[in-house]
């Protein structure tokens, strides 16, 4: 198995997730006692944070690539950047570090593609919600067009994430926003729904899919499913049995977030 290096802590609520879902996901193909092979870095939070605010994307790179270049020397073969927002920096964060990461939009964009969808809606933080952003400049490469909510509303949503769900809370107010968000977007025309900030699964969850006009695609979740393709790639593991779970495998026909069972 090779050996994962995580740059978390943006916030460290979906980092705990992701490391999660990774070991879990690890565990439902090998069976046994088996779980990911990993090393992390968690940063400050609130560095990166105040980075963001006053626009230093540069500073920021510096400082994720410094801590890839660490993860590197602790033997990571590829990155994992816990974040989605933070991927704008993802080229220099390569640069610095020598080392592949492995990109949380090409991991969304192969799971729409395999459903087919070309048109769908967005919901992240603004950096990542901007019409001309790294998200929207990547899909179009995978040929899938973004739709995103009107201003107001999308001011509101990266609100909720920066002061409820990085500090953890899960209010139902907030979902019931979102939810709303997601209808919106479903009368322009979208066919589904990104789930585009790696915290925002963790309020709209199967509850909330249940209530949701569009199916979810929960970045955090098709990131983690990914990551542990290319770990066991060339594992020389012998599995106990067991099938990939499908909290992390949206295959269905109309695929489904995150925590909701799925064919493989």
């Amino acid at each position: 198995m090779k050996l994962l290096g995580i740059l978390g802590g943006m916030s460290w609520e979906s980092s705990a997730h992701l490391y999660a879902l990774l070991n879990r996901e690890v565990a439902a193909r090998l069976g046994g006692l088996h779980s990911a092979r990993l090393v992390m870095h968690s940063v400050d939070f609130a560095e990166i944070e105040a980075m963001q605010a006053r626009g230093d994307w540069a500073a920021a790179a510096r400082l994720l690539g410094e801590a890839g270049a660490g993860l590197k020397a602790a033997g990571a073969q590829a990155l994992l950047l816990a974040t989605n927002t933070m991927h704008k920096v993802a080229d220099e964060l390569q640069a610095q570090a020598g080392l592949p990461l492995l990109h949380i939009v090409d991991a969304t964009a192969a799971a729409l593609q395999a459903q087919g969808l070309r048109r769908v809606g967005l919901l992240a933080t603004r950096y990542t919600m901007a019409a001309d952003s790294f998200y929207q400049q990547r899909m179009a490469r995978h040929g899938i067009e973004l739709l995103t909510p009107p201003t107001e509303a999308a001011a509101e949503i990266h609100r909720i994430i920066y002061d409820e769900l990085c500090r953890g809370q899960l209010n139902a107010s907030s979902r019931a926003q979102y939810l709303d968000c997601v209808t919106e977007l479903a009368v322009r025309g979208a066919e589904g729904v990104i789930l585009g900030c790696t915290e925002v699964g963790l309020l709209l969850d199967d509850a909330a899919q249940a209530l949701s006009p569009l199916p979810f695609f929960d970045s955090t979740v098709l990131q983690a499913r990914a990551a542990v393709d290319w770990m066991l790639a060339d594992a020389e593991i012998a599995p106990h049995g067991g099938k990939s779970q499908g909290e992390l495998v949206p295959t269905q026909a109309a695929p489904t977030s995150g925590t909701q069972e799925s064919t493989p």
